[in-house]
């Protein structure tokens, strides 16, 4: 996307960078505080120190263990499951990462990419944009579970192979638990069989998934059904200087009703705005207050350049002279003509100007697609006004026709590059992610590549969030997200959902000021909003952090668990072969295959930035 959007309501841009300093300020006191404590001999036997972090050891809870561990045949048989596992998602994270970082490399972005800001690779509630602050609690509560069962897998499978333990034990940054430890006896782990030691370092990762599992099965079960949508239209986002932010509807508002007449939802508030008289309506928010809000229809976002040559922050006043206030106005102005003239009030104050522009869905046609196949190769943004002879007037319209068509099918595509009509004959080819036709083409949201809102408010999709983790109600991701598995799998992108266009918001739980959009229902609402809302975001986070977990520990890379399982497996496999196996040999793989890692790691993160 190209879009240039208007600034929404929001913390102050800088507020994440300032925070971000006032940590390592804070970070830099502690480590001083942390050496000066320990060159003093003030830190008592059981603490230790790694830099900035303190370790703290201890011996209890080895009775306990061997308690556990008492069937064995079981904890082996559930460990040589997860190994299997391991070695599955071991391979598949080398294979990401190594097309990650290629493909990152073949399309540079530029630094300023929200999501490859520095502070956006910590996951530090405030400090990472898509994260809020008032998500800590979740996130907090869920690395520790992944923590403790993640070591205590490890500690277990130690007494299961006779593999002593010296000590266990949290590692500690300040305050926040960053780690666990398990720390085996290194005579007794050389004696363990190499089975044995590589049950071990899985028995961590097995157990962050089976958690990751039962979290999420809790959550989209009982715990999303006792939670229900509230009535009103959910306000997102407001745009600065906008009707409605010039009134002072905030986000989190709801949008109750308008001009007395109830506004049951996101996709009722349009008919009440159209069925309004007037230039002014009154507002009814959250069911409590009334505000009047002077209507205009503004430009939310519009692409850089785009075929309109409009701006966020433009008002549309008139089309082909006549008035008009609201999205759905517009479109009835429009109606089947493929070109309009349009008022338009500058955002920057400038005198009124009239613009001949083409209504449709703006495109940017794909290398090597159906599309260019007949209109050649061009950079040009085409704008479709008819699909297949039905009137295209925004994106939405063409996907739903594209969502219908079939491989094969021979369809007429019209639209306009700049004020030249074409017509095109073309064959849809079968779509590489879905069975249906695909054309070809990168799409730009919005009619000609502009959003326009009728009192510049940004509608967050509360029904569609709730019912991708769970709840009843229909998603734009399809049939993926009606199994378990791709509701899991959505869940986990939820919080950077945003960044890639699929959703307009970035979803961290039921917090940060949106549980105004939700109210509990059924025999767990007894407990409250607040008690359903906090029991859905520990499982929420304790889900979504314990698959962070296994899979960042099965990268096959020192000193990871996967780096281990890859020493382990490749001496196995080195041992089979009719050579005289080293542990040179070993150390040559494994080393290769950590260094290729690391490699193809720091260029997914910092690669399009130096090549940008």
């Amino acid at each position: 996307m190209d879009y240039g959007s208007l600034a929404f309501v929001s913390p102050p841009a800088l507020y994440g960078s300032e925070l971000l300093t006032w940590v390592v300020v804070g970070l830099g006191l502690y480590w001083a505080a942390v050496i000066a404590l320990r060159n003093g001999g003030y830190l008592p036997d059981y603490i230790g120190t790694q830099g900035p972090i303190l370790t703290f050891h201890t011996k209890r809870g080895r009775a306990l263990l061997d308690r556990l561990a008492q069937p064995k045949r079981f904890w082996r048989a559930w460990s040589n499951v997860g190994v299997g596992i391991a070695l599955v998602v071991m391979v598949s994270m080398f294979l990401f990462l190594l097309r990650g970082a290629m493909v990152a490399l073949s399309t540079p972005q530029p630094a300023t990419s929200a999501v490859r800001q520095p502070r956006n690779v910590l996951v530090i509630p405030g400090v990472n944009d898509f994260l809020p602050l008032a998500a800590t609690p979740g996130i907090v509560f869920g690395l520790l579970v992944g923590l403790v069962v993640h070591e205590g897998g490890h500690g277990l499978l130690c007494r299961v192979e006779d593999i002593d333990i010296d000590s266990m034990g949290v590692a500690m940054l300040a305050i926040l638990p960053v780690g666990a430890f398990v720390e085996p006896d290194q005579e007794s782990s050389k004696d363990a069989s190499r089975g044995g030691q590589t049950r071990m370092f899985a028995a961590g990762v097995t157990n962050n998934f089976a958690i990751t599992l039962v979290a999420f099965a809790l959550l989209f079960g009982p715990v999303v059904g006792a939670i229900s949508v509230a009535p009103g239209a959910a306000v997102g986002g407001v745009a600065d200087d906008s009707p409605a932010a010039n009134a002072g509807i905030e986000p989190n508002d709801r949008i109750t009703a308008i001009n007395g007449t109830a506004v049951e939802g996101n996709d009722d508030l349009p008919d009440r705005l159209e069925a309004a008289e007037g230039e002014q309506v009154a507002v009814e928010l959250n069911g409590e207050e009334t505000v009047t809000v002077d209507r205009s229809l503004l430009v939310t976002a519009a692409m850089e350049n785009g075929p309109t040559g409009l701006s966020a922050g433009d008002e549309i006043r008139a089309v082909d002279g006549q008035s008009v206030a609201t999205e759905r106005g517009f479109f009835e102005a429009v109606g089947d003509d493929e070109r309009v003239t349009l008022t338009i009030e500058p955002a920057d104050g400038d005198e009124r100007v009239e613009r001949d522009v083409s209504i449709g869905a703006a495109v940017s046609i794909a290398a090597d697609g159906p599309l260019e196949n007949e209109a050649g190769s061009t950079d040009e943004t085409f704008v479709i006004t008819r699909f297949d002879g039905e009137r295209i007037h925004d994106y939405q319209d063409l996907a739903d026709l594209l969502d219908d068509s079939d491989p094969g099918q021979e369809a007429t595509v019209t639209g306009y590059f700049g004020d030249e009509r074409e017509t095109y004959e073309v064959t849809l080819d079968e779509h590489p992610q879905a069975d249906t036709g695909f054309l070809g083409i990168q799409p730009h949201q919005g009619t000609a590549g502009v959003s326009v809102s009728d009192i510049g408010v940004q509608l967050y999709p509360a029904d569609e969030y709730l019912a991708l983790l769970g709840g009843d109600g229909e998603t734009r991701f399809g049939p993926i997200s009606d199994t378990f598995l791709g509701k899991m799998g959505i869940a986990l992108l939820l919080p950077v959902v945003a960044v890639s266009g699929a959703m307009p918001f970035n979803f961290a739980g039921f917090t940060g000021g949106i549980q105004n959009f939700y109210e509990a229902q059924g025999a767990l609402g007894a407990f409250g909003d607040g008690g359903v809302f906090l029991l859905a975001n520990l499982l929420f986070w304790t889900g979504w952090i314990n698959v962070q977990l296994g899979f960042f520990n099965c990268i096959p890379a020192f000193p990871l668990d996967g780096g281990h399982i890859l020493r382990t497996s490749t001496e196995a496999i080195v041992s089979r072969l009719p050579v005289n196996a080293t542990r040179g040999m070993v150390r040559l793989v494994t080393t290769t295959v950590g260094v290729t890692m690391l490699v193809s790691f720091l260029m997914l993160l910092f690669g399009p930035q130096l090549l940008g």
